[in-house]
């Protein structure tokens, strides 16, 4: 069968086989490596790719099928806010008519062992999609020789080459330390997901959504959480308003916040990890995590052998179609530092793979990609916040909110309100951005997302009918502009 494959630009048949062992050799099996392997073989290309021995926490030698968000990311991080969520619950349970007596005790390690297994589990259908999918696995670290060159390094110090009309990059990013005296007594995400005893007082640094989503996970198994950031509120690039209400929410389930605060010094003493900030202030931890953002992983590729091109940050970088400066070099997912969500990897994965192989010639669309913070309660978004819209707008935006008490607090009594908020072009009445803090955020997001993505209107949302009683409906409810807002204009709020 003759495939099909992009060369300078233009697509051509090229022969089967070539003079290359492979059409197409990935370096990385988490995410975007192995669906832009697969797709990529059920076009008809042979493909090959290799991935590191698995282990729950990564390093230069330890990975695993599945990568990042499978084995130590979005997949074991949500079974804890899953696990986290139950307090909540079961405060929550007694005006509902529930009478639970004497204490109600939580098993970390039996937590722990379930989603281990889980992980496992995941990593071995991982390889048997690769499998299923024909696709030749190699275990080891891969560097690049040349352009069309990989040197796999295997676990037992054995070195191997193999050749490639095309080479793609999916080695994804690595969470990174803050350069401060005591630094080796933080922990990052990895070791956060497998800790050996669970917290009693935990310490984070960071405002993003790692450290937003393991404060609410530590406090909601009863740990006490100081969250510590530099900013005035957390979760920098969300809507202002959206991240109003986390901080809140975050403060009324019991985490203390430190704005405008960073860490100074750790130390270990007798109690525990001695934290002094910035500002002076000095507290104990059993644990300190930094969640202070991740670095691609580059590094060890030795990509200037092939004429590989990254940024200032160690990502590598690719045009539109996610080619490198070298045209049989290509990279999708963290590593290119885009956009770093697990869906997005897979979309670009899927692109260059439709490309290359399928002759489609396809680009990864950027805008308007849906998102969550599995916080508790979870926030998510799709398109422009109100921020962007009035940088972007050449026009007036309106601003539409609704800001309740969901009927489920109505009977428990906590104190959490819901918001939801549209942000809307008023000269084409086109919904730019949605978004909302609170229970199902993100299940109610991903369906608004397709409506965003098809360019709907207010009117459309306005003509549609609800679900009740629900509290999805208010986005088709929302009638009266919360405020008017010109190019020239600060965003307010309302909170």
């Amino acid at each position: 069968m003759a495939r099909k494959m992009l060369i300078d630009g233009e697509v051509a048949a090229v022969a089967d086989g070539g003079h290359y062992d492979y059409d197409l050799f990935v370096i990385g099996a988490g995410s975007g490596g192995v669906r832009g392997s697969r797709t990529a073989a059920s076009f008809g290309a042979k493909v090959a790719i290799c991935e590191l021995p698995f282990h729950p926490i990564s390093s230069e030698w330890l990975g695993g099928h599945g990568g990042t968000c499978v084995i130590r990311g979005c997949v074991p991080k949500k079974i804890l806010v899953y696990g986290a969520s139950f307090r909540g619950e079961f405060e929550d349970s007694k005006n509902f008519g529930w009478e639970i007596n004497g204490d109600i005790n939580f098993n970390w390690k039996t937590l722990l062992e379930n989603k281990t297994k889980e992980i496992v589990r995941l990593n071995g259908v991982y390889q048997r999609i690769l499998t299923s999918a024909g696709v030749t696995m190699i275990e080891g670290a891969g560097s690049l020789v040349d352009a069309h060159t990989v040197e796999v390094s295997q676990p037992d110090g054995s070195k191997q080459r193999y050749t490639a009309k095309h080479i793609l990059i999916a080695t994804g990013s690595r969470a990174q330390r803050v350069n401060i005296p005591g630094k080796d007594l933080a922990i990052t995400s990895d070791e956060a997901l497998s800790l050996e005893e669970l917290p009693k007082r935990a310490v984070i640094l960071g405002g993003g959504y790692i450290a937003v989503e393991f404060a609410s996970i530590w406090r909601g198994m009863g740990a006490e959480v100081d969250l510590f950031y530099r900013r005035d509120l957390p979760l920098r690039g969300f809507d202002d308003e959206m991240r109003a209400i986390v901080a809140s929410n975050l403060e009324g389930r019991g985490i203390k916040l430190h704005p405008g605060t960073n860490l100074s010094e750790l130390s270990k003493t007798a109690d525990g990890i001695k934290v002094v900030t910035d500002k002076g202030e000095e507290l104990i931890a059993d644990v300190v995590l930094f969640a202070t953002g991740r670095t691609p992983n580059s590094q060890r590729l030795n990509l200037q052998a092939a004429g590989v091109e990254i940024d200032r940050v160690g990502a590598i970088k690719v045009d539109e179609y996610s080619r490198t400066s070298a045209p049989s070099v290509w990279a999708v997912g963290d590593v290119t530092n885009r956009i770093n969500l697990t869906p997005v990897a897979l979309m670009e994965a899927t692109c260059f793979a439709k490309t290359v192989f399928g002759g489609q010639q396809v680009k990864p669309d950027h805008r308007d990609v849906p998102c969550a913070v599995f916080s508790i309660p979870p926030l998510s978004v799709v398109g422009l916040s109100e921020e962007q819209a009035l940088e972007e707008a050449n026009g007036d935006i309106l601003v539409f909110i609704s800001s309740f008490n969901p009927m489920k607090n109505s009977i428990s009594k906590r104190q959490e309100k819901t918001i939801m908020k549209l942000v809307v072009d008023a000269e084409t009445d086109k919904v730019l951005g949605a978004s909302m803090c609170g229970p199902d955020a993100p299940e109610i997001i991903q369906g608004i997302a397709i409506a965003v993505k098809c360019g709907a209107t207010k009117a459309d949302f306005d003509s549609t009918v609800g679900i009740h009683p629900s509290a999805a409906e208010e986005f088709v409810t929302m009638r009266t502009v919360t405020r008017r807002l010109s190019p020239t204009s600060k965003p307010k709020t309302n909170l």
